[in-house]
């Protein structure tokens, strides 16, 4: 695992933010600044180091970009067997450029535990009292990190304001028709079943995660967006989880949710800005380190920290094969 002082080299270096022409319209997401060609149906999806938590963008955190796309990419390869994915090439460590699809308006959230702490999470939720979670009925008597008896399916609306949503909702609202969404649900669980094995044979908890799907010019269901990521999805350590579990503490996690457990400990509260703490350079090495470890522990394999310089020129020329124009 690398430490601060290796990592501190690479905090002016994280990227913010990307202004590229020639490579088609830009889209700017949370995490992502999407380019796409309609004339050449492909997006180019460039991870930038943003990182947000409780809809808020906060700070840049150092090649969490890299991490991000790299764990996806790994993914992918691996999960290939279930469903078609999005993937046509890695030209950078940061930048996957994918199929042109049309996205499913739908965020498909798969959970194995009872966990969370936004508004939109299971045990918010039933803390609060809800027992129909988004269709899925709950039994009284469960505690805030005790495992679901198998998977649900628990999707929400996509846009600047994430709604949870039930089938018949989806189906109401026109965002999917019900032949469409059993393949969804159907592939979507199989994915995390296959995301859980190859967690736990790393040792890890795959807990939660959410997948975004589209359809390509066929017709056909593929996954898109990222998968399985520490930004999409929670991870806890199974070597501690039933000792903490049994004491009552949070588990031992390797995720974004770090970052809103400390922010709450901060004394964080979302309509109160006067609470909202500064992200100082300590803590954004922390976040990136646990990153990074979460890179080695799924993927077996050693991050490879890139060459401190312009991360911005690195991609840019990486991608000028794809310029629109410009022969491939």
């Amino acid at each position: 695992m690398f430490t601060p002082d290796q990592l501190r080299p690479h905090l002016a270096s994280a990227l913010e933010k990307t202004d590229f022409q020639g490579l088609g319209e830009r889209y700017i997401g949370k995490v992502r600044d999407v380019y796409t060609q309609p004339e050449n149906d492909l997006r180019i999806l460039i991870a930038t180091d943003r990182q947000s938590a409780f809809d808020i963008k906060w700070c840049s955190i150092p090649l969490k970009g890299q991490v991000l796309n790299q764990i996806s990419a790994w993914w992918f390869e691996r999960i290939a067997d279930i469903m078609p994915t999005q993937v046509l090439d890695i030209p950078d460590p940061n930048v996957t450029v994918a199929r042109r699809l049309s996205m499913v308006p739908v965020e498909i959230v798969v959970r194995g535990y009872l966990t969370g702490s936004s508004k939109t999470s299971a045990w918010v939720n039933y803390n609060a009292g809800m027992r129909d979670f988004c269709g899925v009925k709950l039994p009284d008597g469960m505690v805030k990190n005790q495992p679901f008896q198998s998977a649900i399916l628990t999707p929400t609306t996509k846009g600047e304001d994430d709604e949870l949503i039930d089938p018949a909702g989806i189906f109401a609202k026109g965002l999917s028709t019900e032949k469409q969404w059993e393949e969804i649900s159907a592939k979507a669980l199989a994915l995390f079943a296959r995301g859980q094995k190859l967690a736990a044979d790393r040792g890890l908890i795959l807990v939660d995660t959410k997948y975004e799907m589209g359809v390509d010019s066929s017709g056909t269901l593929m996954i898109a967006d990222e998968v399985h990521t520490p930004d999409s999805s929670r991870y806890w350590l199974a070597e501690t989880y039933e000792k903490r579990f049994a004491a009552a503490q949070e588990p031992d996690s390797l995720d974004k949710e770090f970052f809103r457990l400390w922010l709450r400990e901060q004394g964080f509260e979302y309509n109160d800005k006067a609470t909202w703490p500064k992200i100082t350079d300590d803590v954004r090495l922390a976040l990136s380190a646990k990153y990074i470890d979460l890179y080695e522990r799924i993927t077996g394999q050693k991050f490879t920290l890139p060459p401190i310089g312009s991360t911005a020129a690195r991609i840019e020329q990486n991608l000028e094969k794809y310029r629109v124009g410009v022969a491939a």
